[in-house]
């Protein structure tokens, strides 16, 4: 079975299923206020790649990712634009949503909203007050007691004393705070922002409450796996977890999160100027390649983004694509119930330790030369079962389509007329000089039973 890392329990454990045979899954979503940037795309592909695999292996998957709709990035951003919150999240929703689909994320199976669930957020919170793990501050809204909760940063790893000792520098100090790591449930209303009406007067929640509500909602109590990037771990994740087991409820049994992204050998992020949007690089080098390279990478470590590392990812989505082309120019078709099960256990076995997918993929291209080496030889009855296995794992795991056709520009398929024409007139020579040619325009010739076939030089 498949085996996960697992950040609280910092080691690798078994995904074992609440209930046998049906994986529950959450994943942190968008907050829109921009448009999405590479580390949108990366964390969207890892998590899509585990539940594309888990259904894979015959397991039913229940999927949420939720949409932050109402918070303070989103409520700045409307009013510097003059537009109201709920238009501005609404479009960028869009956007981000659009960008998922270009490369091949899946929709989740629910969308949950936080302007969605105020109840169900204000009944948490009712809940953690009844319990005393948290309080209300008049005026400034309700706040979480973190001392009130035992294992407050064991999924995080970090000592409540520490945190308390460098609060100053990282929140907003409240005088009136029992402490001041602890954190906002409930803000009270302030002039010209989003309100509701609740029992500690109107106000807006506070980011951390949403998640907990609503993935207990929608999935239930001791759910599989929570995820997200590494950058929510704390203190998001450590809020969410500490929130709803303070309130009585069991939460995530897994927690898996995911690297974060380099461009050109420095974390993404604004500040430095490298905040490369995700549709800018779906421009310029696809949908395909874009997968390619996150999956090359491990899920938890930094993924690398460059042109270096993008030319390599296009280099071996052409490598399948040309293997899938020459193994149609030798006559095979395949369906599903081709694929070899000694090779499929090869990608299960990589894929169960720990989703590995660069070990996966290099498995994937021993397949390759290997059938290669066969048609090579002429031996095209042993290929089958591989470029069926190939093309199922790389197209229904990884989510990247192969293109089994490919247009041919107008003068290589003339050259290869003339090749055609030399050959019938026994003129070897000028038969093998045309070959050389159409090679050295990156096409290389395939006979089959319907004749020569043109197919791409990959790109080593």
């Amino acid at each position: 079975m498949l085996r996960l890392y697992d950040t609280a329990a910092r080691a690798e454990r078994e995904l074992v299923p609440r209930d046998p045979g049906r994986v529950s899954m959450y994943v942190c979503g968008p907050t829109p206020y921009d448009v999405p940037h590479l580390g949108h795309g990366r964390t969207a592909v890892v998590f899509d790649v585990l539940r594309r695999y888990l259904e894979w292996r015959g397991l039913d998957v229940r999927f949420v990712s939720n949409v932050t709709d109402v918070e303070d990035r989103i409520i700045a951003r409307a009013a510097e634009r003059g537009t109201t919150e709920a238009d501005l999240s609404a479009k960028y929703e869009r956007v981000y949503w659009d960008e998922l689909a270009r490369i091949g994320v899946r929709a989740p199976d629910a969308i949950p909203h936080a302007t969605e669930y105020i109840d169900g957020m204000q009944q948490l919170i009712a809940e953690l007050i009844e319990r005393g793990a948290a309080y209300v501050i008049e005026g400034s809204g309700v706040y979480f007691a973190v001392e009130s909760y035992p294992g407050y940063g064991d999924l995080s790893h970090r000592d409540v004393a520490d945190l308390v000792e460098g609060a100053g520098a990282r929140v907003e100090v409240d005088e009136r705070k029992r402490s001041p790591v602890d954190f906002a449930l409930w803000k009270a209303a302030k002039p010209g922002e989003p309100t509701w009406d609740s029992p500690w007067g109107p106000g807006r929640p506070g980011w951390h409450i949403e998640c907990s509500a609503m993935s207990l909602d929608l999935l239930g109590e001791g759910f599989d796996l929570h995820g997200g990037g590494d950058d929510l771990v704390f203190p998001h994740h450590e809020n969410e977890r500490a929130q709803a087991e303070a309130a009585g409820h069991s939460f995530a049994r897994h927690w898996v999160h995911s690297g974060m992204v380099n461009v050109s050998g420095e974390k993404m992020s604004k500040s430095l100027g490298n905040f490369t949007t995700l549709a800018d690089a779906l421009d310029s080098y696809g949908a395909r390649t874009f997968r390619m390279l996150a999956v090359q990478t491990h899920y938890r470590r930094q993924m690398e983004v460059g042109d270096a590392e993008l030319h390599q990812a296009r280099a071996a989505v052409e490598r399948l694509d040309a293997f899938v082309r020459r193994a149609q120019a030798a006559g095979l078709t395949w369906t599903a119930a081709d694929v070899d099960d000694a090779r499929r256990s090869e990608l299960v076995e990589a894929m169960d330790a720990d989703l590995d997918t660069p070990e996966a993929l290099a498995r994937v291209f021993t397949m390759v030369r290997d059938a290669n080496a066969q048609l090579d030889a002429g031996q095209v009855d042993g290929v089958l079962g591989i470029v069926a296995t190939v093309d199922d794992f790389v197209e229904r795991v990884l989510g990247v389509p192969l293109e089994p056709s490919v247009a041919v520009p107008a003068d290589v398929e003339q050259l290869l007329q003339q090749r055609t024409a030399a050959r019938n007139a026994k003129d070897w020579s000028e038969a093998d000089r045309l070959r050389d040619e159409i090679e050295g325009r990156g096409w290389r010739i395939e006979d089959s039973p319907q004749g020569p076939v043109l197919v791409p030089i990959a790109t080593e």
